[in-house]
């Protein structure tokens, strides 16, 4: 006997059909770093103050306060997980600033033509501080966003977004500076490359091109991560910058990624930068040891 369906019936069907197939091309083109999954994200909406957030950070990793900086403004936010309520402190004037570390309990901040700013860490509960030191010129002439500190190491690494050096060049160029944080001197400047060629072998649809927005250190693979906000990529690669992975990111998720940073947790961070219609946020991503997720 022919069965009848009833009109409702028939849409629903359809509907949960089409979104089924939704989902297994989501995760067929979407991918995340082992440990992470990049469909199940935490979202903390920020206030209006940090609408351009630029850059995300933790004092020695502990995830209990959250400090940020956004991309106009010369202040150092902080502000409890989940809470929108932040405090600030005024560390220079307007400008645009685009991301931040904290190490051996001094600030650091990226500005980005290159200046780098720092300050005591004691100094962020003030409402400003004038115990700042301004750094011109650490680094060749160019366009920065990343900026790391490796309190292992004692070593503040500075990646180009947009550098001569690397112009017509499938590359991507950084700095690394010795910090000695006893008479708050840097020194020994060191350089290395990324080479986005490698990029092809990993997955062929990609382009060997990045925009580096924002650079973290996974404590415990020591692998870097690099995210290209421009084309919505996140690369892996090993300590020597060999590309290892790269993984596509949903821009429904990942809205205009500019800052990243792993608690003591392991668990990773990514900051988006809002627009007219979306509000900046911080998402965080559980860490989950394979095969326990």
């Amino acid at each position: 006997m022919k069965r009848i369906y009833p009109y409702g019936l028939i849409s629903l069907m359809l509907f949960v059909l089409l979104a089924t197939i939704a989902c297994k091309n989501t995760k067929k083109k979407y991918t995340s770093p082992a440990g992470y999954d990049f469909l199940k994200p935490d979202k903390f909406t920020m206030p209006s103050s940090l609408l351009e957030i630029s850059g995300v950070t933790f004092h020695d990793m502990n995830s209990d306060t959250v400090y940020t900086i956004q991309d106009e403004d010369g202040k150092l936010f902080r502000q409890k997980w989940d809470v929108k309520k932040q405090k600030n402190m005024k560390f220079a004037p307007k400008g645009d600033y685009e991301d931040l570390a904290i190490f051996h309990d001094r600030v650091f901040v990226l500005k980005s033509n290159g200046t780098l700013y720092s300050f005591p860490f004691s100094e962020s509960i003030k409402e400003e501080s004038d115990q700042v030191r301004e750094r011109k010129r650490v680094v060749p002439k160019g366009e920065y966003e990343s900026l790391y500190a490796d309190p292992e190491t004692s070593k503040l690494y500075i990646l180009c977004k947009n550098c001569p050096v690397d112009k017509k060049k499938k590359q991507v160029t950084g700095y690394v500076f010795n910090y000695d944080a006893s008479i708050d001197s840097m020194g020994s400047i060191d350089s290395f490359k990324v080479d986005l060629t490698k990029l092809k072998d990993i997955n062929a649809r990609l382009k060997t091109t990045a925009s580096p927005s924002a650079l973290t250190k996974n404590p415990d693979t020591k692998e870097w991560y690099i995210l290209s906000s421009a084309n919505k990529l996140l690369m892996v690669t090993d300590e020597h910058w060999k590309i290892r992975a790269a993984h596509k990111l949903n821009s429904s998720t990942f809205n205009q990624p500019e800052g990243m940073a792993f608690d003591k947790d392991l668990n990773l961070y990514i900051s988006n930068e809002g627009d007219e219609i979306t509000d900046g946020n911080i998402i965080k991503f559980k860490y989950a040891p394979s095969g326990k997720k």
